[in-house]
């Protein structure tokens, strides 16, 4: 008899074990399928110029890129140092063929596969090559060069698929919005017809290969293009009342802002030469910080406003009025100011930050999805800028502990800021002090510009900034002490109900351990 149990205990060991071995692959089945949704989601990238007199190096780019979260680059090259950094990363990238290797990749087949060797099977998959865009906006910048795009576009997608990556990486190329006309109302929209020879086929090789369409859409250039029709509002995305939506008389659809007028437009030309199943990708958005007497509208408030805005929208997955159905994803023009661009000012000042790193002004995209978790609104700090003489900082110091009314009891002899002692660590502890007591306010980081905002959190060893998470990390803690028990009744409710196999994986071996000894004195 107790043999007959004791078969029967090491049988239920058997099977239990049995769920374990089982459990770990479900677990990575599980977790590759997630990967995939996500993949499929509409995101916000940004694109990466490099007419930045203090780019920094490709190692530090891509931990910046990983410190504001974002997952999504378009490079406009094939730049080896910035693709040898991403690897090992999550961020997808789209690198580009300059304009000027147009006719070599069209005109030769070997050229194409060399291209691809030498930039995308050299990377990838270490490196998540996502995209090829061949050229910018080449129907219109150099209209002799039309011809070469489809060429072009089908010899590297021969080379990939002979690479066996045409699944994984698209090919197309980024145009302006000018090749279509009369965009509103957008269902009145068709592409030049002067266009149509070069288009219609590029668009049926979209079709074929599911790739999308992609398009460079400023809203602030309709704007200023056609001041007094196209309201300020309209083009930032601010909330309207119904009165002042857009509306298409002839499907009677709602547009409550440009960019989704200009993303329908592009559907509405696509349906035009009977092409329905190609999606749009916005390779270029965005909105200037500053300009000259003749660009009054680019400035930091109305960057800040369209680019959050668009951040919110995409996220919220809404769709457009057409295709509701269908979020575009974006990329912002871009990540830092091209300070070596020519005139006019705007070109110079497309970017969300410096090229130091700092923002160029401050996004209000807190709780907006994964992009920008560590956002320039809620972790941004106020410190001192190298270069400047002692006097000029202590004068400065001595204005925000004094009629400032910074907090600066942290810098005092034998505080936790007090090390190191000098006049640059304790200014930027009273600059950061004043900046965060202000709420961060425009022009609190100034101190007659010895100071300035940065998204490195300045704290070290025990001495905490006054604007640091780790500040609020404590806090929480308090907080979630001190939780009610209806409160904790419900938590427990949503983490049994969130368990996953991951879960049975851990706690198993340590129930069996714990009722082992009980089995086998019942069993025996």
């Amino acid at each position: 008899m107790a043999n007959s149990k004791l078969l029967f205990l090491i049988h239920i060991l058997f099977l239990s074990f049995s769920t374990l071995a089982e459990a770990e692959p479900l677990q990575s089945l599980l977790k590759d399928r997630n990967e995939e949704e996500e993949e499929k989601l509409p995101f916000v990238g940004v694109n990466i110029g490099t007419d930045v007199s203090n780019l920094p190096p490709a190692s530090d780019l891509v931990a910046f890129l990983q410190l504001q979260k974002i997952t999504h680059v378009r490079i406009y090259d094939a730049n080896p140092d910035i693709l040898k950094a991403l690897s090992g990363t999550k961020i997808r990238v789209i690198i580009s063929v300059p304009n000027n290797q147009l006719l070599a990749i069209g005109s030769s087949n070997a050229t194409a596969a060399s291209w691809i060797d030498r930039n995308v099977v050299a990377y990838y998959p270490q490196t998540l090559i996502a995209g090829i865009s061949v050229g910018d906006e080449v129907l219109t910048t150099v209209p002799s060069s039309a011809p070469l795009i489809l060429p072009a576009v089908e010899s590297l997608y021969n080379a990939l698929v002979a690479s066996n990556l045409h699944q994984q990486i698209k090919v197309s190329t980024p145009h302006a919005a000018s090749i279509i006309l009369d965009p509103f109302p957008p269902s009145q929209a068709y592409f030049n017809q002067t266009l149509v020879s070069v288009i219609l086929p590029f668009l049926q090789f979209l079709s074929r290969t599911g790739s999308p369409l992609m398009m460079n859409l400023y809203p602030y250039y309709v704007f200023m293009q056609n001041k007094g029709v196209v309201p300020l509002d309209n083009a930032l995305f601010k909330p309207l009342t119904p009165n002042k939506e857009m509306v298409d008389p002839n499907t009677l659809l709602h547009y409550t802002n440009v960019l989704d007028a200009m993303i329908d437009a592009a559907y509405f030309s696509m349906k035009n030469l009977n092409i329905t199943d190609v999606v749009v990708l916005v390779t270029e958005t965005g909105w200037p910080a500053k300009g000259d007497s003749k660009e009054p509208y680019a400035t930091k408030d109305n960057a800040d406003t369209y680019n959050s805005n668009l951040i919110r929208h995409v996220f919220d997955r809404s769709g457009s009025p057409l295709h509701p159905e269908t979020t575009s994803s974006v990329f912002i023009y871009e990540l830092f100011n091209e300070d070596l661009r020519a005139p006019p000012v705007s070109e110079a000042n497309w970017g969300l930050f410096y090229g130091n790193s700092t923002p160029a002004y401050l996004l209000h995209v807190s709780g907006i999805g994964t992009f920008m978790a560590n956002d320039t609104t809620n972790q941004t700090y106020c410190i001192a800028m190298d270069g400047f003489d002692l006097k000029t900082l202590q004068a400065a110091l001595d204005w925000a502990c004094g009629p400032g009314r910074a907090n600066c009891s942290e810098i005092q002899p034998g505080e936790s800021c007090y090390q190191p002692n000098n006049v640059k660590n304790h200014a930027s502890y009273a600059f950061d002090s004043y900046y965060q007591k202000e709420g961060k306010s425009q022009g609190t980081c100034d101190f007659k510009g010895v100071a300035m905002i940065t998204t490195t959190d300045p704290s070290h060893g025990s001495c905490i900034f006054p604007g640091s998470k780790k500040v609020s990390n404590k806090t929480k803690e308090v907080v979630n002490s001190t939780v009610s028990s209806s409160a904790g009744e419900k938590f427990r409710l949503k983490t049994f109900n969130s368990i996953k196999i991951s879960a049975i994986h851990n706690i198993l071996p340590i129930s069996l351990a714990a009722c082992l000894p009980t089995l086998l004195l019942v069993l025996l």
